[in-house]
């Protein structure tokens, strides 16, 4: 059954979500940096309650769960294929929050660079938005969801015990903290999809397909309290636009490649999108890339703004 969609709603509230993540973010990594040691890559139990006394980081994280639920709202309007990818643009919003702070005029190599995300990232949304489809989500769709999650699970249980006695690369971090992230979002959209087909079919039951449906309430609790770790963590050791940097990254990949494969948001998309995806894709990576590289020397917990 298909459902309809509003993408331009959507994109508005997806934009909308990344300018909030963009200074939640930043008030985060100030108050991360007031409560921890830099660059310890870690936070204890008594460091993690100090957060909660910390005001900066209070005032972020009210920001930073705002900016879920509106994208949330924003995967209520359009396909998950369309809606996550917006959220690069949450790094050009950090470059220039920036320099409007610092009063520093940013280098040309940025203003290169912001173009370019910009240039992709409306290239990119603007043929997702013409050749997706919403649809009804099956139980094998998301029996695979979840499958793939619990595996993503075994992995990062692994890899940190085998690391226990190393120090962790920084980068594992932030990396984990979009992987989840996009985890958030798949399931968040899988949801909304079963939630408005049982609205208009009329079922309330509680049968097995709406037992699953609290399965994936419960894996959108779980992947959304770990990355809401793996952020905090990688806070004390990167700048927060290098963490930005990392899930506008890979959270847009991982929940892109979920909505492909296993959601079938695509599925009547003709072969020359793909093509698009893959040019405007890589484009817009480049960019974030690019941009990450720039502002990667800039101190965990400063972020270039003081």
């Amino acid at each position: 059954m298909s459902i309809d969609s509003f993408p331009i709603l959507g994109i508005v509230l997806a934009v909308l979500s990344a300018a909030l993540l963009t200074v939640g973010n930043f008030l985060q990594s100030r108050g991360v940096a007031a409560r921890t040691d830099a660059g310890s890559g870690a936070i204890g139990v008594s460091q993690g309650l100090g957060l909660f006394r910390e005001a900066q980081w209070l005032a972020g994280s009210a920001l930073f769960g705002l900016a879920i639920l509106v994208q949330l709202g924003a995967l209520a309007f359009a396909p998950l294929i369309v809606v996550q990818p917006v959220g690069v643009i949450a790094l050009v919003f950090a470059s220039l929050l920036t320099a409007v702070v610092t009063r520093t005029k940013p280098s040309t190599r940025e203003v290169t660079s912001i173009a370019v995300c910009v240039v992709a990232l409306t290239a990119f949304v603007a043929v997702a938005a013409s050749v997706s489809d919403q649809t009804t989500i099956t139980d094998a769709q998301l029996i695979a969801v979840l499958i793939v999650l619990l595996v993503v699970l075994a992995l990062t249980f692994a890899a940190l015990v085998a690391l226990r006695k190393r120090r962790v690369p920084p980068v594992m971090f932030v990396v984990l903290g979009g992987l989840f992230a996009g985890f958030v979002a798949t399931l968040g959209k899988t949801v909304i999809l079963r939630v408005q087909s049982a609205i208009l079919i009329d079922d309330y039951t509680l049968d097995d397909r709406n037992l699953l449906t609290i399965a994936c309430a419960v894996g959108i609790a779980v992947a959304g309290a770990l990355s809401i770790y793996f952020v905090q963590t990688a806070h004390t050791v990167a700048s927060p636009q290098v963490v930005v940097a990392g899930l506008t990254v890979v959270d847009p990949f991982v929940a892109v490649i979920l909505g492909i494969t296993v959601l079938n948001e695509a599925a009547s998309a003709p072969p020359w999108s793909f093509v698009a995806f893959a040019v405007f894709g890589a484009a817009a990576m480049w960019g974030v890339w690019s941009l990450a590289r720039q502002t990667a020397d800039v101190p965990a917990g400063e972020g270039a703004i003081s």
